[in-house]
């Protein structure tokens, strides 16, 4: 039976995700390397950190806010939000 993945790559191989759909919906799990990241929604997003740590300006915040293991935060659907990495992250983002 095939999973139906599909691999995605960002930022120039610095941001690589795979894609899956299950009972919970869309997903991806992925890997940030150390660098700045700015990204575009067009859903709803529930960032959880699996690994490593996000430091992230989301919209509308003017202070940046560090997110470590287990810990998770949203963004809204069609906003931009900026990402600094310090060290080598994983990450489960789901969609709604």
């Amino acid at each position: 039976m095939s999973a139906g993945l599909t691999v995605n790559s960002y930022f120039n191989d610095q941001v690589k995700s795979i894609a899956l759909d299950n009972a919970e919906g869309t997903s991806t799990v992925g890997v940030m390397a150390v660098g700045d990241y700015e990204f575009g929604t067009s859903q709803r997003e529930y960032m959880t950190v699996v690994s490593g740590a996000l430091t992230v300006k989301l919209p509308n915040d003017s202070d940046w806010s560090t997110f470590a293991k287990g810990e998770m935060f949203i963004v809204e659907a069609n906003q931009r939000f900026h990402v600094k990495v310090a060290e080598t992250t994983a990450y489960l983002c789901r969609y709604e």
